[in-house]
């Protein structure tokens, strides 16, 4: 069987980075096929050919395809002649619902939503078109893949057909992400942080949904009760040259961030985190959050997507857009000795282990293509 995956684009980002996951665990192994990302190759695209698979690049521009890309989409899949097409997120799903109309052979097509959707009115315009094109042709794939129970709860609530959806959440390799403190001590040596510092952490591209404002403003009053403490930002456009973020941060406690931008090494920084913070409006099911917590980081999250029950008891849950209650929570999980954060950073840990492991993530993804393939 061959499965061909399309995808907008292959940057940093969580669908990308769970595309190459499910890969990289076995699907790539099992299936080979092949990945059309419609715009560039972005971050994933060597990494992803480095796995065996092989990456063709439409070149896109943003907004509605040109006869030209749908022209590169029929050459490509007529060539591949995949079984299945699997299309990643709203315009990668519209993608692939074509790219099975001009293939040979009449593949099986699968969509893949990893987004939450409490507010249509929230997306950009073009975004919101999309989205009720996905509706309008939700009962045709063979599958729908949602990463969260909230998502496929909210998507077919909007009108997406609840015939085929499937919850098959994010997984993670916990091999590759095992805690190793010595690494997070040289990297805090490299950023320049105190060795007795407790050091929250945050990743997440700049936008509106991560809700870094609440995040900082919460810090900042962290920071008023708390001499030791020291914030690591990572994510696109999260520096100090962005006037939103810059705005936040009192020029008395400058010293006391770390503004490190966009990064592959992520793992690593996590390493040098004491607590890790989601602080989004927003989600489906986060990818850094898990990430946090195979690594035994400790965390405090908004009640966002699936984020409570990923969580369960091995840390701090509180509302979304709360300043106060994001404040306590942080403060409520620094007042805990390091023992006791290390013990909730080992059961987070193991919650992964029993609840997201790539290997048992992959499964399930071999199953429903050898269930579609045949239908």
């Amino acid at each position: 069987m061959r499965v061909v995956h399309v995808i907008a684009g292959l940057s940093m980002g969580g669908a990308e980075r769970a595309l190459f996951n499910v890969l990289s665990g076995g699907l790539a192994r099992k299936y080979g096929g092949a990945v059309l990302s419609l715009q560039g190759e972005g971050v994933y695209g060597p990494r992803i050919r480095a796995l065996g698979v092989p990456v063709y690049s439409l070149g896109m521009q943003k907004g509605l395809p040109s006869p030209l890309t749908i022209e590169r989409l029929r050459r490509l899949v007529s060539q591949l002649r995949p079984d299945v097409i699997q299309g990643w997120m709203y315009h990668g799903n519209l993608a692939a619902t074509l790219a099975a109309r001009l293939a040979p052979g009449q593949p099986a097509v699968s969509w893949n939503i990893r987004h939450s959707l409490y507010s249509l009115s929230a997306e950009k315009p073009l975004t919101r078109q999309v989205i009720r094109a996905n509706r309008w042709l939700s009962s045709g794939p063979g599958a729908i893949i949602y990463n969260s129970q909230l998502s496929r709860d909210q998507h077919e609530a909007f009108g997406f057909s609840g015939l085929q959806g499937q919850v098959i959440p994010n997984g993670f390799d916990t091999e590759r992400l095992a805690p190793e403190p010595d690494r997070g001590l040289l990297y805090r040596r490299d950023l320049r942080i105190p060795y007795d510092a407790t050091v929250i952490g945050h990743v997440a591209r700049f936008h509106p949904m991560k809700d870094h404002v609440s995040f900082l403003r919460a810090v900042v009053q962290v920071m008023g009760k708390r001499s030791d403490v020291v914030c690591l930002l990572a994510g696109r456009n999260v520096n100090l040259s962005n006037p939103a973020l810059a705005d936040l941060v009192p020029p008395e406690l400058e010293d006391r961030f770390r503004f490190v931008g966009e990064r592959d090494d992520v793992p690593d920084l996590m390493r040098a985190m004491d607590v890790f913070c989601q602080s989004s409006w927003s989600e489906a099911f986060p990818n850094v959050l898990g990430e946090a917590m195979a690594l035994g980081v400790p965390c405090v999250a908004t009640d966002v997507g699936d984020s409570g029950d990923i969580v369960g008891e091995t840390g701090i849950v509180v509302p979304p857009s709360d300043i106060h209650s994001l404040t306590n929570g942080l403060i409520t999980m620094l007042d805990r000795t390091g023992e006791q954060r290390a013990a909730l950073g080992r059961a987070a840990r193991s919650r992964i282990e029993a609840n997201y492991a790539l290997p048992s993530i992959v499964e399930r993804y071999k199953t429903l293509y050898e269930r579609v393939s045949t239908e």
